[in-house]
């Protein structure tokens, strides 16, 4: 306003209209002779809002009774307030997740021990009983279900932040595709009819490094997750881009600058309600129904595969209005190399060789064992590093098969390392529940060869 302007306005016409109530206290409190400082919103003659600190005084000017009042914008001092409540709350919520998948990953590691046996002996039974056997069927019913268990293990390892490993450089968009042209795609479209999905994905790419079963499955929640947000139909788009970021976003999360390719997948549907946002992230805090949907680990499992990527999540949206979610992948330079070569059962195969099988869990040595034996190899098993090191002064092993972690006693890292005073060069290959850790890779640089994943399979 124009001083002329303002001088024709009276305080209401200035003050929002929320805070018209506040006035006659005010006043009350300036006739006792009592402080009066408030904070208030100015509106401006285009209609703006500023946050203003108005420090009121009554006096007597010329025989009247006077308020003057000194605004000041605040504007500045309230964004940064703003921003610093969103810090606090993006760092209560990542104590929380980490606390979560702290009991994600015990509970796991456990059920990973106790799964090895109805994943892994279904197959040696497979394998030597005839096709035409009754007991097929309901062996393979157990192997399909303990898969399956596996399955949810393995995303529980990912909500502990222990199952991701970050190795490969990828291109978004051929995972994308991949999943469209999935049995699960194909399932997902047969439930909601009336999802319409569709894709706008930048032709040149930047490549990210990334564990691509992992994405896959992000793609897959995520899209799961706007359609079941539909119920009556609607539109999902799923779209890539690269972006440089210039200055920090403050979102859901903090985004720090750099370069990134960006995944967003956007619904119209539903929508989120303010109160659930902070909590979408959460296993098991789900509106659907356990058992048809899934089993409420899917955003959970979003959460723990985006930050293993050292990536961001930003989520908008409102009740009615539909939701999008943004996810920030570092770019990397490094370019995608081509497909392993998968190995037929056939060249595994040994011919009596040696191998020494250390785990502290006999179910997982008996396992390991028969496996290793089925394929051709000698086989010998001890429970500890120790017992490990105490067979080995007397006798000799073509390969190890280590395990990383192993209660009590050395684990599988110190272990190779006192094998390696006594056999300098020692083969070795490490197993773990968990993905591969700071001191797996730490054995892997002192010799020893390839990591492999419980449950054990044939084929691992």
């Amino acid at each position: 306003y124009t001083r002329e302007e303002l001088l024709k306005l009276t305080p209401l016409d200035i003050i929002s209209p929320k805070d018209h109530d506040l006035l006659p206290s005010i006043i009350r409190k300036l006739r006792k002779g009592k402080s009066s400082l408030f904070e208030s919103i100015h509106i401006t003659k285009d209609g703006r809002e500023i946050p203003v600190n108005i420090n009121p005084n009554m006096f007597e000017f010329h025989g009247e009774i006077t308020v003057l009042c000194v605004a000041r914008d605040i504007t500045e001092r309230k964004q940064a307030e703003k921003g610093k409540q969103q810090l606090e709350a993006q760092l209560q919520r990542a104590q929380k997740m980490e606390a979560i998948g702290t009991l994600a990953g015990g509970v796991a590691h456990d059920l990973n021990n106790i799964l090895s046996g109805i994943v892994s002996y279904p197959e040696l039974l497979l394998m030597d009983m005839p096709e035409d056997s009754h007991l097929r069927k309901p062996i393979l019913t157990i192997q399909k279900s303990g898969q399956k268990a596996a399955a949810i293990v393995q995303d529980l390892l990912t909500l502990a932040r222990r199952g991701v490993v970050v190795t490969e450089v990828l291109n978004f968009n051929q995972i994308i595709d991949a999943y469209l042209n999935s049995p699960e795609y194909e399932k997902l479209k047969e439930f909601y009819p009336d999802v319409k999905i569709k894709s706008n994905l930048e032709t040149h790419l930047l490549s990210i490094m990334g564990s691509s079963v992992h994405l896959s499955k992000t793609i897959m929640n995520l899209v799961s997750n706007a359609a079941e947000a539909m119920p009556d139909g609607g539109n999902v788009l799923i779209s890539t881009q690269s972006k440089y970021i210039d200055k920090p976003i403050r979102g859901y999360d903090y985004v720090e600058e750099g370069d990134y390719v960006v995944l967003t997948v956007s619904d119209t549907g539903v929508g989120i309600p303010s109160e659930d946002t902070e909590r979408i992230f959460e296993p098991f805090y789900t509106k659907k129904k356990m058992g048809r949907s899934g089993t409420g680990l899917g955003m959970a499992v979003v959460w723990g595969t985006v930050k293993d990527h050292k990536g961001y999540i930003d989520v908008q949206g409102a009740e009615g209005k539909g939701t999008t979610f943004t996810l920030y992948f570092p770019v990397t330079r490094k370019e995608i190399s081509g497909k392993e070569k998968t190995l037929l059962i056939e060249e595994y195969m040994g011919n009596g060789e040696s191998i020494l099988v250390v785990d502290d869990v006999e179910g997982q040595r008996e396992i390991a064992s028969l496996i290793l034996k089925r394929l051709g190899y000698s086989v010998t098993s001890v429970s500890s590093g120790e017992e490990a090191l105490d067979y080995l002064r007397n006798n000799s092993a073509d390969l190890l098969v280590l395990d990383m972690i192993m209660d009590p006693g050395i684990d599988g890292l110190e272990t190779y390392k006192r094998i390696l005073e006594l056999y300098p060069g020692q083969k070795a290959i490490i197993a773990s529940g968990f993905s591969e850790t700071d001191r797996v890779k730490e054995a892997q640089r002192l010799g020893a060869g390839q990591y492999i994943k419980k449950p054990y399979t044939l084929e691992k």
